[in-house]
């Protein structure tokens, strides 16, 4: 696995947690949801190959 990966996502968080604190104080809680939403669906588009992989190493360690 890439390090890089980690890293990336660790920015991703960051940043998403910042901007949702700043739109919470601003009053902006539905903006503030939608980032945070944004901010996953991202980050799971990143991490779905690495799942993948996962579930085919799972699947021919046990012979399924």
């Amino acid at each position: 696995m890439e390090i890089n990966i980690v890293f990336r996502i660790a920015a991703v968080g960051i940043l998403i947690a910042v901007l949702n604190q700043v739109l919470i104080r601003a009053g902006r809680e539905e903006q503030a949801m939608m980032t945070t939403l944004a901010g996953l669906v991202v980050v799971l588009y990143w991490v779905i190959d690495y799942i993948s992989r996962l579930f085919e190493a799972i699947e021919t360690l046990f012979n399924l």
